[in-house]
């Protein structure tokens, strides 16, 4: 049961998030063999002078063996 959870800045169209959702779904699905029944997307905007600390300490940071794409940012670059 693949659940996947999209953090990202505000500001992106409904219709880009909903683009976004069902191509992770196709990806999920063709990849991991999963029905598009077993498959969920969500998607969660965090406001960037939240990100540090919603999002980079308690998720990235610390986090780099469970990363299987790591950022290429520092919190303090959009800071």
């Amino acid at each position: 049961m693949p659940h996947v959870l999209v953090k990202l800045f505000p500001g992106r169209s409904e219709e880009q998030k909903s683009r976004l959702a069902e191509a992770i779904m196709k990806d999920v699905m063709s990849i991991l063999n999963s029905g598009e029944e077993s498959v969920s997307v969500a998607i969660e905007e965090v406001k960037p002078q939240d990100w540090t600390e919603k999002v980079y300490k308690p998720e990235i940071q610390g986090q780099w063996d469970k990363l299987y794409k790591k950022p290429g940012y520092e919190p303090s670059d959009y800071e």
